[in-house]
């Protein structure tokens, strides 16, 4: 019995040892980095209480080049599960004061057997990093280890929700995991992201910058979109991990969470008449008429400081989550262009994979013209957001608040592309180009040939409006279910979605599609 609690007691403080971490020295290098250690960043993250963590004990095998005389527990990676607001998540944290966080054979290990355990279990993997890259030491095998992280992010995309956060340095391949995975989330000072740092970048370019001017979280948030969100502090990046957790489903199989809402489903928005101008050469802050119609106008806007002329957005509309794809007239006029593109096409796909509803709000005068854009491959990328909603499967519904012109219109969910149901409001025109530029081609000959060309240019214009861009142009064929009253937009998206709610769709048999790359 003596050698029994001797057994124990040698046990817990083993534990002991595995909570305080390598040293006091360690944990004030971190501190002094303005970084929190692995454990309390788990801590902001979960519930309280409720982390389980796997292999606290586990140690790597390497020799040589000095490993063998240090074999800290956890090889510098925690690994576990727990709950975000009541339901299951697993997570990793990257310990950087054992190893500078670097992975090795066992570190990788831990985190391909937690990664397995999320997939089997169906439920939302997040990441936190704060590595240093692969472990030197430990040569191919390191390699190795990314790789099969790599092949598991690539395994659970689109089948449980996948959450990156960066809270430090991240080189290399260890880049690829996060660009792998649903979110990203970074840190303003303390985290950055590049292939090659500014060392590298300086001996092969002559290129002078520093680590967060190549990578930092403004850089990637704004100017390369790699990152989908940036905050000043690690607490408030954690808490909106835990906010956007909320909003998604636990997998593919599941709906996303619904929530009681207190915001009446027959609340009317008369000030949309005043916020959206009936002249569609006058600007309007798009996330204003969002406010107006989602529940409590709280939505969390994804990539928001990154193609700002387009909005992606998760919200609720009377309690159940729904996915907002709106362009942003107050930036380039609402076009489209490559990164706005991009940027709502990889949200189309994450909302029809994880089940949530996507209202697609349209005010687009077409897509960006340019030798820019078109070098860049502008119809390669606009076939993306296409490709996705032609390939989306979950309830749809596109609104056209405004103008809906050539093929921006017809991409941004159009009815002839599969929208469950569209809808627009009295101030719509829809039409291939603007009446200007349509009576130009139109009427070039008589405009050339009259005593006074602009007076009949003026007069061409008027009848090309009043023939075919009318509101009730489109809905007298077929193309718009109705014209509706914007006061009544809520309401009415409301009951539509409602009635989606058990909307089936099958698509062909096939291996996968091969969207435009």
């Amino acid at each position: 019995m003596n050698d029994a609690r001797g057994r124990v007691a040698e046990l817990h403080a083993i534990r002991a040892e595995v909570v305080r971490g390598p040293s006091e020295k360690a944990t004030e290098a971190q501190r002094a980095k303005g970084k929190l250690t692995a454990r309390e960043r788990i801590d902001l993250l979960l519930d309280e209480g409720s982390f389980h963590e796997v292999e606290p004990l586990r140690r790597h095998r390497a020799t040589g080049f000095g490993l063998e005389a240090k074999r800290p527990y956890t090889d510098g990676v925690i690994t576990g599960w727990g709950m975000v607001h009541g339901r299951t998540v697993f997570v990793y944290a990257h310990d950087f004061r054992i190893f500078g966080g670097a992975l090795g054979e066992a570190h990788a290990t831990k985190i391909h057997k937690i990664m397995d355990m999320a997939i089997s279990a169906g439920a939302p993997l997040v990441s936190l990093n704060d590595g240093a890259g692969a472990r030197i030491q430990e040569g191919v095998s390191a390699l190795a280890g990314y790789g099969g992280i790599f092949q598991r992010n690539t395994r659970a995309s689109g089948v449980i929700p996948q959450i990156s956060v960066m809270l430090g340095p991240c080189a290399g391949g260890a880049a690829y995991s996060p660009a792998l995975t649903d979110f990203v989330f970074m840190v303003r000072e303390t985290s950055q992201m590049f292939i090659t740092g500014p060392d590298v970048v300086q001996a092969v370019t002559g290129e002078q910058i520093t680590q967060n001017g190549l990578g930092g979280a403004d850089v990637h948030s704004a100017v390369s979109g790699v990152s989908h969100f940036a905050y000043d502090d690690e607490q408030t990046c954690l808490e909106e991990v835990r906010y956007l957790l909320s909003l998604l489903p636990q997998n593919n199989r599941e709906n996303p969470p619904a929530v009681e809402c207190h915001d009446p489903v027959d609340r009317t928005a008369d000030i949309l008449l005043d916020l959206v101008p009936a002249d569609g050469n006058r600007s309007y802050d798009m996330h204003k008429v969002i406010e107006e119609i989602v529940d409590d106008g709280e939505y969390l806007e994804i990539h928001e400081r990154w193609a700002t002329n387009i909005i992606c957005a998760l919200t609720r509309l009377d309690g159940q989550v729904v996915g907002i794809v709106a362009n942003q007239p107050a930036s380039l006029a609402g076009v489209l262009d490559i990164e706005a593109s991009e940027k709502s096409a990889r949200f189309v796909q994450m909302c029809d994979a994880f089940n949530i509803p996507i209202v697609t709000l349209l005010d687009v005068p077409g897509f960006l013209p340019g030798v820019a854009q078109e070098h860049g491959g502008i119809i390669r990328h606009g076939a993306k957001l296409l490709y996705a909603y032609c390939n989306a499967t979950v309830p749809r519904i596109s609104l056209i608040l405004r103008k809906a012109y050539g093929g921006a219109y017809i991409v941004m969910d159009s009815q002839s592309i599969g929208a469950d149901l569209t809808y627009a409001w009295p101030t719509n025109e829809i039409a291939v180009m603007g009446a200007e530029g349509a009576a130009n081609v139109i009427f070039r000959r008589q405009i050339a040939e009259a005593d006074d060309p602009e007076a009949m240019r003026t007069r061409m214009v008027k009848e090309y409006k009043s023939e075919l861009m009318h509101p009730y142009y489109a809905a007298e064929r077929g193309l718009v279910d109705d014209v509706i009253d914007p006061a009544q937009t809520r309401e009415v998206l409301i009951s539509s979605l409602s009635m989606l709610r058990t909307k089936h769709a099958d698509l062909p048999s096939r291996k996968h599609g091969n969207p435009p790359q």
